[in-house]
């Protein structure tokens, strides 16, 4: 039997019948774009995923022939995006969600092969490679007008965002590319929508979307600001992790934290595809604000490793320990309901997600840690690929990759444990602490039972979970079907 320090759940659950608690100011900045450089601070450039130091590292390996380097390195050079001879299909509106002539595929596959190219010269220096990331992002940026669809375009608007702005940041340099414009369409089609959804949560309930939707959108947020050099829209997005109403914030996404250090991660009652999501997505936002200069990972004494920890430890089938929650569910002044968890989900031990690597690296080298199960699922999953390795459908893109190549890094000299800083490496910015949040309300005109809520796009979702037992419930919310598994 499991004792716990913290079960605040179920009170957290049942309480989040609106968002309060949303950061300050987003609620002023919603449904419109901050303008690039509003608000401006300098920040570090290259400093989204990979810094300076990071990409000079990986040249140098690679170039020394150094494991393994060279595994992860023929992992993008095998990737079909990864090819200079990649042709760009931009368009002028991207669909995601039931009810819409569906295109976004073409927008993730054309991200995926900006990135990968643009890595590939990083690692090479082989110019082409470059040119061809510029050129697939200077198409879009010169015909994309909006982003739309039904509750999943702000899924669009939060993945597409947060990789958008990390493929264009290892080029904003390079001779050709249209910054301004980029950051023009990041700001407007991406990050706003973003912002809105972590204030409104397309009018409903704050706990009417799982952990995933809000990282990816708080990931987007962070993305455009640092991106666009705004100031407030990365301390919005910090203020967010730390203390936000949605369940993407860290005392939400993972709400229990056991004796054993292990910290329970809210959709892992859900099923396990989107649990490993989660975790890949905060762990992009950790490394991207880490590299700016503040310490997510080690926030709340490194409370994302307990729930990274807990995932890893699931996934590979080991037994852990679950507290039942009641999630509220609906829209405001609308239809509503609720939804109780007992158990983890059923799990499939050869699922794998390109996550692991930097989660791992981080913990163990820069600071010194133990993560065992981490360290264990990384090792299992290595040399970590990119989108296009992990199935054709949209699950297959939600993470960049290829951490294997990125992310592997020698020991620190020295550790300072979890309360550690960021080292000057890391390429600091002057931000420091983000402000205490305020409080907002969300209000909105009520909408019917099902009107445009959750809905995640059920057969996206099955093509990347294997055999999970997916069904839709009313309301458009995709649920796994729970099976007792010795949860408490």
């Amino acid at each position: 039997m499991h004792t716990t320090r913290q079960i605040s759940r179920r009170s957290m659950l049942k309480a989040s019948g609106v968002a309060v608690g949303a950061a300050a100011g987003i609620a002023a900045a919603r449904g419109t774009a901050t303008a690039a450089g509003t608000g401006s601070g300098s920040f570090a450039h290259p400093g989204l995923l990979h810094t300076r130091t990071d990409l000079d590292r990986m040249a140098a390996k690679v170039k020394a022939g150094a494991a393994p380097y060279t595994a992860g390195f023929a992992r993008l050079t095998a990737n079909r995006h990864a090819q200079s001879g990649w042709q760009p299909r931009p368009q002028a509106v991207v669909y995601r969600g039931a009810g819409t002539p569906q295109n976004y595929t073409v927008l993730y596959n054309d991200i995926h092969a900006a990135y990968q190219n643009a890595l590939r010269f990083h690692v090479t220096g082989e110019s082409a490679y470059a040119d061809t990331a510029v050129a697939i992002l200077n198409a879009w940026s010169s015909t994309l007008t909006a982003v739309n669809g039904s509750a999943d375009r702000f899924l669009a608007a939060g993945l597409y965002g947060y990789q958008f702005a990390n493929a264009a940041e290892l080029v904003r340099d390079h001779a050709g590319f249209e910054l301004a414009r980029f950051q023009e369409m990041l700001s407007k089609l991406f990050g706003a929508a973003s912002d809105d959804f972590l204030v409104r949560h397309n009018n409903a309930v704050v706990s009417n979307y799982w952990t995933n939707w809000d990282l990816a959108n708080m990931a987007c947020v962070l993305a455009t600001g640092v991106f666009c050099d705004d100031r407030a829209q990365v301390t919005r997005a910090v203020d967010y992790f730390k203390n936000g109403a949605g369940l993407g914030a860290i005392r939400n996404a993972i709400p229990v934290v056991y004796d054993d250090g292990l910290g329970e991660w809210l959709e892992a009652g859900r099923d396990q595809g989107h649990a490993l999501l989660g975790v890949g997505l905060m762990g992009t936002f950790c490394e991207m604000a880490w590299n700016q200069g503040f310490d997510l990972y080690g926030y709340d004494d490194s409370r994302f490793l307990k729930g990274a920890q807990y995932v890893a430890k699931w996934s590979m089938g080991g037994q852990v320990p679950f507290t039942a929650s009641t999630r509220r569910k609906g829209a405001i002044g609308g239809w509503s309901g609720s939804e109780t968890v007992t158990a983890a989900a059923a799990v499939d031990p050869a699922m794998t997600r390109p996550i692991w690597a930097m989660i791992a690296n981080h913990y163990t080298k820069r600071r010194g840690m133990s993560a065992t199960y981490v360290t264990q699922i990384a090792a299992k999953t290595a040399p970590e690929g990119g989108g296009g390795d992990y199935g054709p459908n949209s699950g297959g893109f939600d993470q960049l990759g290829f951490g294997t190549l990125a992310f592997t890094r020698d020991r620190a000299t020295s550790t300072t444990g979890s309360s550690a800083s960021p080292s000057p490496a890391a390429a600091p910015s002057a931000l420091g602490s983000a402000a205490p949040l305020a409080s907002a309300s969300a209000s909105a005109a009520g909408k019917g039972k099902g009107d445009d809520l959750a809905a995640t796009g059920a057969g996206e979702i099955v093509g990347w979970t294997t055999t999970a037992a997916v069904a839709t419930l009313a309301g458009g919310l995709l649920l796994l079907r729970k099976r007792a598994r010795g949860g408490q």
